[in-house]
């Protein structure tokens, strides 16, 4: 029989280690954790080589005292709690006490540490939870650690780490969730000597958002702000524009904490159904606020995941105010005319003349008075067949380009004397630029956007002409936040509206084309009426008011054990979808009603599909799931592209979808209108320059 022993404290530290530390970001985690719960405002961290043989993390927080350094390192130390009654109460992100102990057990750590009210700070080295040096030493105020050569004395554990380039990028996306977390700490994490990410710390949760994921996603999220009975929310959802196929766009903080949840992430998944297409997911950043007493943190020892109370509550007010968000919008995605690759574009000119421009005129004046730079440098030799200007006729010529007119030269010559007040050196753009298109959504947009800045540099030696060098500048965040989204009261789908739509015609049998104010809105008739049916049909359902149309003579259906099978399990909702159908002997079945809305297709096909979708189906599946299966059918009743429809069709179509709940997506997430505005569409054509 095996003998029982008691392992050794090595073993005991490693066997923990394996537990905390995965890989280097976990070690990025819990240091820069602890840097955030002693109340730093700056955390700096570094890594070479994805973190594998270098980490250092720098914070400006309270330190930690000289006779406690030896102390933070045993296992389950930790200033978070004192008690088992203050799990229930933690507002710190770290309480286990394990992290600096386990990663210790496997690294090589360097401590250098002061407090505020010490003069000299401390110096501790460990490595493989054996204490090598400890020794004072000057220091300024707050942490540094200091982690070499991760699992170097646990080579098993070492060799199923990814490259360094693949750790990396877990270290930075770790970091970027981090900086979301607390957008009041200034973070900057450094790969093998190159600046990743420098946040500012200024306490705006969408200056982190551009700052991360940049303009486009910013420019395409929606705001949300609300207080229920079992929690607080506040943040931004995206635009279904901006989906994603995997889960990496969802961020979910609760209490300060980065945390993966599954019911969080159900719930937002489920306030998007309809709205995306399958296999997509949507972008949020979450910050939920609730009761600590209902939450367990003490649930996994990286502390990633929580423990909810009243989860099915919180699951269905998380999904109603995601679902309410979306619907009071305006969803309908705009398509902008893109331009070449390496294509510059278009500078919409200020009121007050451009320098360059004035400096241009002013060369054409003197190349025609014949004492430009070039030919004071270069004389035309005699005889080369030059013709000398009449007297006068420079003049006239200039008169031309440039209309004489008081206001005009009085604004120049104003503007000549404060470029020449001005150090030298880049010109200025003024910033009051008015963009006085028609698209004033898209321009606002563009001007979101426009970070490009032309720098005339005349070359008086050499006669070139001014080249214009496009300088990146970060657009003012400002700007996006003052941005204005269009609700279902003052949108395209209203009856205020709807009187104003100018029907241009049917384009390829398939899109309808609608003129309204200063776009052009493009939708698809076959998304559009499936849409109207299936929210239909789900409306009956649930009313239980269906109806049927007589089929005669009746559909005889041949059907398998399985889906005979499905038809006995799942035969009341198929009857309260419209059907009739009753055994015909054997393995025959005979249709003898359908839905109303079904009485123009494929009667045999469109059963069997339903038996197909409900085959698929769970036992314990939620009443509504089977509710949109047999919604979704609709689809095949809807007309097809390629249709021709009347003007008295499709504006019918468009008044039905006025009363829909959602009318920007058909059932399976596609868009059913798109939209093109007037000034990217005047853009296209070089109208503005």
């Amino acid at each position: 029989m095996p003998e029982i022993t008691v392992l050794s404290q090595e073993t005991i530290d490693k066997i923990a280690a394996g537990e905390v530390v995965e890989r280097p970001s976990s070690v990025v985690k819990e240091l820069v954790e602890n840097a955030i719960d002693a109340r730093a405002t700056a955390v700096t961290a570094e890594i070479r080589e994805g973190g594998i043989s270098f980490i250092r993390i720098t914070d400006n927080g309270c330190g930690i005292a000289r006779p406690q350094v030896p102390i933070a390192f045993l296992r389950h130390s930790t200033s978070k709690i004192k008690s088992v009654e203050d799990l229930f109460h933690v507002t710190s992100l770290g309480f286990r006490g394990e992290a600096l102990s386990s990663i210790a057990a496997v690294a090589q750590v360097e401590l250098i540490t002061r407090t505020y009210g010490e003069l000299t700070g401390t110096r501790y080295v460990i490595e493989g939870s054996r204490e090598k040096e400890n020794e004072e030493i000057g220091a300024p105020d707050g942490t540094t650690f200091i982690v070499r050569n991760l699992f170097y004395n646990t080579p098993a554990r070492r060799k199923f780490l990814k490259t360094a380039q693949t750790e990396g990028n877990y270290v930075n996306d770790l970091m970027e969730r981090l900086a979301l977390s607390h957008p009041d700490v200034s973070f900057k994490f450094i790969n093998n000597g190159q600046t990743k990410l420098h946040t500012s710390g200024n306490s705006s949760e969408k200056d982190l958002i551009y700052h991360i994921y940049g303009r486009d996603i910013t420019s395409s999220l929606l705001p949300l702000d609300v207080e229920t009975d079992f929690f607080s929310v506040k943040g931004f959802i995206g635009k279904p524009s901006v989906s994603r196929g995997n889960r990496n766009f969802e961020n979910y903080f609760i209490n300060g904490r980065y945390i993966k949840s599954s019911l969080l992430s159900k719930a937002v998944e489920e306030a998007y159904k309809g709205f995306l297409m399958q296999r997509q997911y949507p972008f949020c950043v979450l910050y939920l606020d609730m009761d600590k007493e209902l939450l367990d943190v003490n649930v996994h020892p990286a502390k990633m995941e929580l423990r909810f109370s009243h989860s099915e509550e919180i699951f269905r007010e998380l999904c109603r105010l995601i679902r309410d968000a979306l619907t009071r919008r305006e969803l309908i995605p705009e398509v902008p005319v893109k331009e070449k690759k390496g294509e510059k574009r278009p500078v919409v000119k200020a009121s007050i003349p451009e320098p360059f421009e004035k400096k241009r005129l002013d060369d054409i004046r003197s190349a025609v008075a014949g004492d430009s730079p070039y030919q004071k440098k270069y004389p035309q030799r005699e005889g080369a067949g030059t013709r000398q200007p009449e007297p006068g006729e420079s003049k006239r010529f200039f008169d031309r380009l440039m209309p004489r007119r008081e206001e005009k030269e009085r604004t120049e010559a104003e503007n000549q004397k404060d470029m020449r007040q001005k150090p030298q050196g880049k010109p200025e753009v003024s910033q009051k630029t008015e963009i006085q298109a028609a698209g004033a959504e898209s321009a606002a947009a563009d001007a979101t956007g426009q970070d490009e800045m032309y720098m005339a540099e005349q070359a008086p030696d050499t006669g070139r002409a001014a080249s214009f060098v496009a300088e990146q500048t970060m657009p003012s965040p400002q700007i996006y936040d003052q941005q204005t989204f269009l609700t279902r009261e003052n949108g395209f789908l209203t009856e205020n509206a709807v009187r104003k739509h100018k029907v241009i015609g049917q384009l390829f049998d398939t899109y309808w084309l609608v003129e309204y104010e200063d776009r052009l809105f493009v939708i698809d008739q076959h998304a559009a009426h499936e849409k109207v049916l299936y929210e239909k049909m789900m409306a009956r359902l649930r009313k239980k008011e269906f109806t049927s149309q007589a089929v005669s003579p009746p559909v005889i259906l041949t059907l398998s054990v399985k889906e005979q099978e499905t038809l006995e399990r799942y035969g009341e909702q198929i009857r309260m979808s419209g059907y009739e159908i009753e055994p015909f002997g054997g393995k025959e079945y005979a249709i003898k009603a359908v839905p109303a809305e079904f009485d123009a297709v494929d009667k045999k096909s469109m059963f069997l599909e339903l038996l197909d979708d409900f085959s698929g189906l769970g036992g314990k599946d939620a009443p509504e799931q089977i509710l949109e299966k047999t919604a979704s059918m609709s689809c095949k009743a809807a007309v097809k592209g390629s249709q021709r429809l009347n003007r008295a069709e499709m504006e019918e179509l468009i008044t039905e979808l006025l009363s829909l709940d959602n009318p920007y997506h058909c059932p399976h997430g596609r868009p059913t209108i798109i939209s093109m505005s007037r000034y990217e569409i005047e853009k296209k054509f070089k109208r503005i320059v």
